[in-house]
């Protein structure tokens, strides 16, 4: 069989910041609109056999994520040093990392800009993983075969309920000594070890879609375009390069770089618990919602169904009302209900219109 090829260009990054291992799938349409979308996920077809329309955002909500990224910048750098720190230690050099496209992608090139400010080289990768369908075995082998496995990391940006997690956990099983933690910014499912931190904030990279991921869309697999032996599929949005804000976002984090102390994150119990889980479960059966995937917990996730989903209603916490300025705007902007809930373990949780609700 016939190696794949990575595409020599793709996506708005600097190639040297990112390997993508992905099949350019740039001349296919397969954008659906976002009602029928819905319409087909609930009715049994794969969410990665199609892709999203992307959102075009108005000039307020752009103004939106600007300035929730000066006034997070900071915060996530912090978060980027901590867990480039804690990375470090468990393997006394940088890793290779293997970020989960696209979410996972600016923060693997943030740890790897971490590591080059300390003259340290962390190769890094961004391949796909599909829930329900596993990750990209072609891509992992590729990895495998120019690096050893024990210095293999993957990267993400958060968790949710931790569904990602655990279709990694259970997808690399069948390489032994591929280490199935996943390290993110944040954790606030308590799904990982490897976190910056477990509080549940906005990293603004959520904000939008492939305008600050390097314009490259959602990974997509289906047979008649992936064939054995290929990379998953994604979609480069290159005439979206007007509004890319990619470049934008990594250089506000990575200015803000300092040292960190990293000492009391590794005296913590960082063991997960995996009560985001437990609450998305208590949710679903409160709203008579009978697939979990449909409540999507926390910032990053929330946004994602206002931005690409149909949303029945978001639950917010009280007491989070200033950094969620954002969900509010695109709750109303499509007439979705915005309800208060101080007993949320989230700082808020979305909910998609699961199939014949009112």
């Amino acid at each position: 069989m016939t190696a794949p090829t990575a595409p020599a260009r793709f996506g708005s990054y600097d190639p040297a910041e990112v390997t993508w291992l992905l099949t350019d799938l740039s001349h296919v349409a397969l954008e659906v609109p976002t009602e029928d979308r819905e319409e087909l996920i609930q009715g049994g077809r794969h969410y990665a056999e199609m892709l999203p329309v992307e959102y075009q955002p108005d000039e307020a909500y752009t103004a939106l994520f600007h300035a929730a990224l000066r006034a997070t910048a900071g915060r996530l750098a912090e978060a980027v040093g901590l867990v480039g720190e804690l990375l470090l230690h468990e393997h006394g050099g940088p890793p290779v990392l293997v970020s989960l496209a696209r979410a996972g992608t600016p923060i693997g090139i943030l740890l790897r800009r971490w590591y080059a400010a300390q003259g340290l080289d962390a190769p890094h990768y961004a391949i796909s993983i599909v829930r329900g369908r596993g990750i990209d075995e072609v891509a992992v082998q590729h990895v495998l075969d120019r690096h050893p496995v024990e210095r293999v990391r993957f990267v993400d940006g958060w968790t949710g309920k931790g569904a990602i997690a655990r279709e990694l956990a259970v997808a690399v099983a069948r390489w032994p000594g591929l280490d199935p933690r996943l390290a993110v910014l944040a954790d606030p499912g308590s799904c990982t070890d490897l976190h910056g931190t477990r509080d549940d904030f906005l990293i603004p990279s959520a904000c939008l879609n492939s305008t600050v991921s390097g314009l490259v869309s959602r990974t997509v697999l289906r047979d008649d375009l992936i064939g054995p032996g290929m990379f998953h599929g994604a979609k480069h949005y290159d005439e979206l390069a007007p509004v890319d804000v990619s470049g934008v976002f990594l250089d506000a984090v990575s200015d803000a770089f300092a040292p960190v102390d990293v000492a009391p994150l590794l005296a913590a119990d960082r063991a997960p618990t995996w009560e985001g889980w437990a609450a998305v479960e208590r949710l679903a059966e409160e709203f008579g919602i009978r697939d979990v995937n449909l409540v999507k917990p926390g910032v990053g996730e929330t946004t994602r169904v206002l931005l690409r989903r149909v949303p029945w209603q978001v639950l917010v916490r009280p007491d989070r009302g200033a950094e969620l300025e954002h969900v509010r705007v695109l709750a109303a902007a499509r007439g979705v209900p915005v309800v208060e809930r101080d007993d949320l373990p989230y700082s808020c949780v979305g909910l998609i219109r699961p199939a014949g609700a009112a």
